[in-house]
């Protein structure tokens, strides 16, 4: 019935990996109602004559008036587990985002969970242009390049976390890559164990490794006072507590993130 007018409509969602199951295996009775699974009963909008916006049914566009929280229900009827158990309250929920923001279901235009745009990160970009701009910088997560995405360390759905992170705290997020810098260690550094952002920002930066600040100014957002015999405007550059410190490494090379070495707490050579 619907696809007497909706042709090409139909033959779009017909390709998409939610129309193939959909369409010939549903999976309960909201399925197997087909189109008015989601978009509502018909007939009044086909008795009217069809057209945008008659007969009540939910079209899910832009221009939808329908509230957005019961559009989102529709979809959970039946996309309610696993990553999506902690939607209500969410984030993305409390700010009333709804799923086809994200989500495109009546066409292909990504690879890989029907996503509004070709890529997660043109996807997660459309609100978050920061973020996608830091990714730009000289060093940035790998993103880009495909060799990871936005959703290898949050759950757009909600989490118990904060930022939505898929891990319980920002560490042990980056630990999941990184657990080389987990520990414990002998000499452990407050920083690093407080917060890895205390040292890096995670989306992209201008600076080595991703660090907040060149060396040694991140360094010295601490280590003001140094055990160093200098002073910090010293009239002759030798004695410089800046020159001195210009590559702390230099001296303090060893894994800066914590260490077991006999050198001790100062991570000296």
């Amino acid at each position: 019935m619907c696809k007497t007018c909706h042709q090409e409509q139909f033959e779009r969602f017909s390709a998409t990996t939610m129309g193939k199951l959909f369409l010939k295996h549903p999976r309960n009775a909201q399925e197997k109602l087909g189109c008015e699974g989601c978009h509502g009963p018909g007939k009044a909008h086909v008795d009217a004559g069809g057209g945008k916006g008659v007969g009540g049914l939910i079209s899910f566009a832009k221009t939808d008036r329908t509230p957005v929280e019961r559009r989102n229900a529709i979809c959970l009827q039946c996309h309610d587990k696993a990553a999506r158990l902690f939607w209500q309250g969410s984030a993305h929920e409390s700010r009333n985002v709804a799923c086809t923001n994200c989500h495109r279901v009546m066409e292909n235009v990504s690879e890989r969970a029907q996503l509004a745009k070709a890529t997660e990160m043109d996807t997660c970009g459309q609100c978050h242009l920061q973020k996608r701009a830091q990714q730009m910088r000289f060093t940035h997560m790998p993103v880009r390049e495909g060799k990871m995405t936005c959703t290898s360390c949050h759950n757009p759905h909600g989490t118990v976390s904060e930022k939505l992170l898929k891990a319980t705290s920002v560490n042990d997020t980056c630990y999941t890559c990184h657990a080389e810098k987990r520990g414990p260690f002998l000499w452990e550094h407050p920083p690093v164990q407080e917060n890895c952002l205390n040292c890096h920002d995670p989306h992209g930066s201008n600076h080595e490794r991703m660090l907040k600040l060149a060396r040694p100014r991140l360094c010295q957002q601490c280590h003001i006072e140094s055990r160093h015999p200098t002073r910090p405007y010293a009239p002759t550059t030798a004695n410089s507590r800046f020159l001195f410190g210009r590559q702390c490494a230099n001296c303090h090379a060893g894994n800066i993130h914590g260490s077991n070495h006999p050198s001790g707490n100062a991570f000296t050579r």
